[in-house]
């Protein structure tokens, strides 16, 4: 007679104790089903002295998860700080490490921003998975004592033909908007793209932007003895539970059936009461700190808080209100239930807490007490389920030094350079600049983007199809932002490191334009396992790139957000991932919302100059997509010539100098020309000897390069002697390119090369995004 196989349990049960994890050493646990390590678990036992709980061993599993503990990157993030100047730090108020960075915009107002990433999600359910990150990321700053006033999201998806391409975009589509225009939080900006290399692994990144006072910023930590812990806003159902461990740190291998419950379910709705009573307890001065439940749900809000203060806490599941009354402890635990907030009270303001959380109809419960144990304990029915040390679990996690190495496919690779025969002129010409804005990734955006509420709050200045956003901040003055995002994926995945300094010009280039002084970054990283070592030597490279040139502009990083395990190949390969992606949200600050620079022409008559020098630089170029080819190096950076630009621009913006400005970037001159004309249905004629003159190229490569540090101006007339004064000055390269055109049958008119109706043109470039999803 052989011995029964000893007994598993299921960390979603609340079967053992501390005590009777103590007296039962050689229990298995279910460590490698929760995506531990053997070697981590060993870790476990040895902090705790002996076995894990169950609910113990749930709560490490999902805490050092790749989502919640950043094991794999932290020793690279680390660059971040050790780059930043204290000059850098001039109007940072708060920095990394914090739900978010705040910014001090001047006369007394600070603005909180930040990046998140909720990607495994939102393939999985792509409605659901794409609302819930709009909230969790609008909670963020909400914890910060700051009014949510405005969003952006960065969206990747696959082939825009593939039959599965059409599922997901209508989800997130669906997801973005709806929980977006719900909370009356305006979208003034971020982009969408399509690229096979995303096909299983669609990107949903939201940033939010959020205003306050100096003195209304407030940090999250457990502090004070015998104070309360309460938990408040939606009740804890069992939706979301395990969502950080399973969906946000691991590649999809068992289909997606089987990672439904994993996924959350919001109610934006809860979520704008919340906010309303949240800016309210903050204004009557009665919470400590608030902190918000998001991935990890109550474990990672206790033990975050817990770790941030200098004693300890105990908390009982008991009191918590439950949507569902059948979870047990573990599952309480676990539970990624949104619109949820925990807050720290102190006694004396607990009945005040109480009674403006039943103004707002926000339930709430007294789950917790602050005390000197320097532990989180945690008891259920009266059972001690979780004794631990809040630093072991928040921030004392495992960190890996992942090996990484520069792939043997990227020689091949950054040599096959574009080749293809260029357009040679007329009529050629002309098709290929029909054919490339008609590409998916240059096509009209609006099916997409109007669903999104802009203008809503009403301080709205600026929002898509314009390039950068503009909220106004101070009615009084006029004192604004501009938030402008940006990644090139193509030329990230030819150069990672030269790949994630191009997101980060692009987007100080573009706030310039707008008129707006670049202060700081959020970015949000998104690439492959960091178990391969090719993934994980772009992943390196990139951040040493964001670093450096964050440290050149001057431009510090406040914060952001990583996402690995975005692919779904064999590692080693040049397809095992997705093209890595570094998406940079940059932060300018404007003196007056009125002065703000659109991006597209908005009268006739007015000269068009381009701004810098063009080169033949049509490797990983929006041209280059068209036939399928990615290759070759990217364009260079010149950050000196970048910083000058900036200067000029604002300088022309405040002077009243100009009346439009775009960047010359993907797609090139083409399309810098085409999309500015179709902004506000206003012609161009343009000439383009002096170009080839000056740079010695041909007139294909003078519309369809995509070289860098270019700007596309209007202007009217009577600036002209002004501006180009300015621009001689600064040593900016500067060329009388043409003029604006109105009128009924506006055209693009290339002289010697070819003329092209707008009428035409607008249909060519509305028709592809439509036709496939609408």
């Amino acid at each position: 007679m052989t011995d029964a196989p000893a007994p598993q349990l299921d960390p979603a049960q609340n079967l053992d104790t501390v005590d009777a994890a103590a007296a039962t050493p050689d229990q298995e646990m279910p460590f490698a089903e929760l995506g531990l390590k053997p070697d981590e678990y060993q870790r476990i036992v040895d902090l705790l002295g002996r076995r894990p709980t169950a609910a113990e061993l749930a709560m490490y599993s999902v805490m050092w998860s790749e989502h919640c503990s950043y094991k794999s990157s932290k020793i690279h993030l680390k660059q971040f700080g050790e780059k930043t100047t204290e000059a850098m730090k001039e109007r940072l108020m708060v920095g990394m490490g914090e739900n978010a960075g705040v910014v001090d915009i001047g006369d007394g107002w600070a603005v909180t921003f930040k990046i998140e990433s909720h990607n495994h999600p939102s393939y999985v359910e792509p409605m659901q998975g794409a609302a819930t990150g709009v909230g969790g990321i609008v909670r963020d700053i909400l914890a910060m004592g700051a009014r949510p006033v405005a969003g952006m999201d960065e969206l990747r998806f696959g082939a825009i033909d593939h039959p599965d391409t059409a599922r997901v975009v209508h989800g997130v589509v669906e997801g973005v908007g709806s929980y977006g225009n719900s909370l009356g939080l305006p979208n003034i900006g971020g982009g969408s793209l399509f690229d096979p290399s995303y096909q299983g692994n669609p990107l949903v990144n939201a940033l939010c932007v959020g205003v306050m006072r100096h003195e209304d910023i407030h940090l999250a930590s457990a502090e004070g003895v015998g104070n309360k812990v309460v938990l408040f806003g939606a009740r804890t159902g069992g939706d979301g539970i395990g969502g950080a461990s399973i969906l946000a740190s691991e590649t999809f291998e068992d289909g997606v059936p089987a990672k439904r419950p994993s996924v959350q379910v919001g109610d934006p709705f809860m979520e704008k009461v919340l906010i309303e009573c949240c800016l309210e307890l903050f204004r009557a001065d009665v919470v400590q700190g608030i902190q918000d439940l998001g991935a990890a749900g109550i474990s990672c809000a206790t033990s975050e808080l817990a770790s941030n203060g200098s004693g300890g806490m105990h908390v009982w599941l008991d009191d918590v209100l439950l949507r569902d009354p059948t979870l047990n402890a573990g599952e309480i635990l676990m539970s990624e239930s949104q619109e949820r907030m925990m807050a720290v009270v102190t006694p004396d303001k607990l009945d005040e807490f109480m009674e403006i959380a039943a103004k707002w109809d926000v339930e709430s419960s007294v789950v917790g007490e602050v005390n000197d144990s320097g532990r989180l304990t945690i008891d259920h029915h009266g059972q001690r389920i979780v004794d631990v040390d809040p630093r072991t679990v928040a921030h004392e996690g495992p960190t890996y030094d992942r090996p990484y190495a520069r792939p043997a496919w990227m020689d091949t690779l950054q040599a096959d350079a574009f080749s293809a025969q260029l357009p040679a002129s007329g009529d050629a010409l002309r098709d290929a600049v029909v054919e490339l804005m008609a590409s998916p990734n240059l096509a009209d955006r609006s099916w997409i983007t109007d669903r999104y509420d802009r203008y809503v709050q009403g301080n709205t200045a600026l929002a898509r199809p314009d390039t950068v956003g503009v909220v106004r901040v101070d009615e009084s003055s006029g004192r604004g932002v501009a938030i402008a995002t940006r990644s090139n994926d193509r030329y990230t995945k030819l150069d990672p490191y030269n790949g994630a300094r191009h997101a980060v010009v692009a987007a100080y280039r573009a706030v310039a334009l707008a008129g707006a002084v670049p202060t700081a970054i959020t970015d949000g990283l998104n690439f492959g396992s960091p178990e391969d070592p090719d993934a994980m030597w772009q992943f390196v490279e990139a951040i040493r790139g964001l670093a450096d040139v964050c440290a050149e502009l001057g431009v510090p990083v406040t914060g952001g957000n990583v996402s690995l395990y975005n692919g779904t190949g064999e590692p080693g390969r040049i397809d095992s991932s997705i093209n890595p992606n570094a998406i940079v949200g940059m932060l300018g600050i404007l003196d007056t919302v009125e002065r703000v620079t659109p991006s597209g022409w908005r009268k006739g008559g007015q000269l068009l100059y381009l701004l810098g020098t063009t080169g033949a630089d049509l490797n990983g170029s929006r041209y280059a997509e068209l036939s399928g080819h990615l290759g070759g190096l990217p364009p260079a950076v010149d950050i000196e010539a970048e910083k000058v630009l900036a200067e000029v621009m604002v300088s022309a913006s405040r002077d009243g100098l100009i009346d439009a400005a775009r960047e010359v970037s993907e797609g090139g001159l083409a399309a810098a020309i085409a999309q500015g004309a179709l902004r506000y249905g206003v012609g161009a004629r343009i000439v383009l000897d002096e170009i080839i003159e000056r740079d010695g190229v041909d007139a294909a490569t003078a519309l369809l390069s995509e070289t860098q540090g270019r700007v596309l101006v209007a202007l009217p007339r009577d600036e002209e002697t002004r501006l180009v004064a300015m621009l001689e000055a600064r040593g900016v390269p500067a060329i009388r390119l043409g003029v604006t055109e109105d009128g009924d049958d506006a055209v693009l008119d290339v002289q010697d090369q070819f003329t092209l109706r707008l009428s035409e043109l607008r249909e060519a470039w509305a028709a592809p995004v439509r036709a496939h999803f609408a």
